[in-house]
């Protein structure tokens, strides 16, 4: 683990483990011990099955400058590669719309309940918190994966202490009543059902698989497949031992019932468990700092995403004439006053953008790179059809849980 991975494998999970991180436990825990296990299974083959494929789409061009809007182009044609482009773009969009009108609620919050100042301007605060994001995202590739790399590390340890903290809570509810006859129970499956889209964007890292997929192919020329899926891999470990510790710590001090009151009330769940034990008060002060600290850091992951798109827009409709630093500084402006608007407004039709980006971003991570590996002759070396078929099947999963939740 030299420099230049260290980097990379904590912006992967910069950019994964923000908000959804503070969901996942709720849908995870409602269905009881068994659910939490099978999760726990699945989580390291979908997700890292899901992230190679993506980053191996790209890497099937040899040329370092080639993201994935281009290199969708090469494969299905300069419509095709424009609709692709289109959807990616749509995909991650939403979500950093998503992480600006959240963090600027979030702040208003811990200024009003938590410092005890009085309420400020939205308008102010979404433009500070807007304004300083794009300022972080316009560095460039490198200082914004540096920049993620130290957010990183107190978000890992605050994790890590929270778990630990509520170890003394821990009771044995979890596992009693535990019987193996309900993996035949509707309510086993339906848990299952709705938690995996959880988990896919719990875990999600694709706004930043392309850019290193491309930084790959600069640093490592021929052995940039082999060198981005070790990164891939140990940075989902990472994922995995910390959010799930997180997980089941507080699944261990909760009931299924607990865990069911907090999705009624609509809380993430350091909130709902600041409230069940009132003695711990320091959590209460500490769940708008984690929640500020995760959403900046995979705003800025999801922003290398987000401008990927938009700048192949821009090149695509122009007829390459907008491209480079122009592109970009249109992008910002752009993304800029759109994601201000979003955390100005608040708009209620946020929850329904996400919901069609979800399925949109199960399309692009986990459909059309398996569907690539068999169409395609560059890629046809990376068949093997019983993990294929699994990561489809793990897809349209995902896929139909979220448009269920749009109906």
């Amino acid at each position: 683990m030299n420099s230049y991975n260290m980097r990379w494998v904590l912006s992967l999970f910069g950019t994964a483990i923000g908000a959804g991180v503070l969901f996942l436990p709720i849908n995870a825990g409602m269905g009881g011990l068994l659910p939490l296990i099978v999760i726990l299974i699945l989580a390291y083959p979908m997700v890292y099955l899901a992230h190679r494929g993506l980053c191996r789409f790209v890497l099937g061009s040899k040329n370092p400058s080639d993201d994935i809007t281009f290199v969708s182009e090469t494969y299905f044609g300069a419509g095709g590669g424009f609709a692709v482009t289109v959807l990616y773009f749509f995909a991650i969009l939403p979500i950093l719309l998503v992480y600006s009108a959240n963090l600027t609620t979030t702040f208003i919050d811990f200024w009003i309940n938590q410092l005890g100042f009085a309420e400020p301007s939205r308008l102010l605060v979404s433009f500070i918190i807007v304004t300083v994001l794009m300022l972080f995202s316009t560095l460039g590739e490198v200082l914004v994966t540096k920049v993620m790399s130290v957010l990183v590390f107190p978000f890992i340890a605050i994790l890590i202490i929270i778990s630990l903290m509520l170890i003394p809570y821990w009771n044995g509810a979890l596992f009693t009543n535990v019987d193996f006859g309900t993996v035949t129970t509707s309510n086993f499956w339906l848990t299952l059902w709705l938690v995996i889209p959880v988990m896919v964007f719990a875990f999600n890292h694709s706004p930043i698989i392309s850019s290193l997929a491309c930084s790959c192919k600069r640093e490592f020329k021929d052995e940039a497949e082999k060198n981005s899926s070790n990164i891939i891999s140990k940075a989902i470990i990472l994922m995995i031992v910390v959010v799930f510790f997180f997980v089941f710590s507080c699944a261990l001090c909760l009931t299924p019932q607990d865990f069911a009151n907090a999705k009624t009330q609509n809380v993430n769940i350091l909130t709902y468990i600041a409230n069940r034990f009132p003695e711990s008060a320091f959590l209460a002060f500490l769940a708008p700092i984690i929640a500020i600290v995760a959403m900046s850091k995979s705003f800025l992951g999801h922003y290398l995403g987000s401008q990927e798109g938009l700048n192949g827009i821009l090149y695509k409709a122009s007829n390459g004439k907008i491209q480079g630093k122009k592109a970009n500084t249109i992008t910002a402006i752009v993304t800029f006053l759109i994601a201000w608007y979003v955390a100005y407004a608040n708009p209620s039709v946020i929850g329904i953008i996400e919901s069609i980006g979800g399925p949109v971003l199960a399309i692009l991570l986990f459909l059309m790179p398996t569907y690539c590996i068999y169409k395609f002759e560059v890629l046809k070396k990376y068949k093997s059809p019983i993990l294929d078929t699994f990561i489809v099947i793990m897809g349209l999963i995902a896929i139909s849980a979220a448009i269920n939740k749009l109906l």
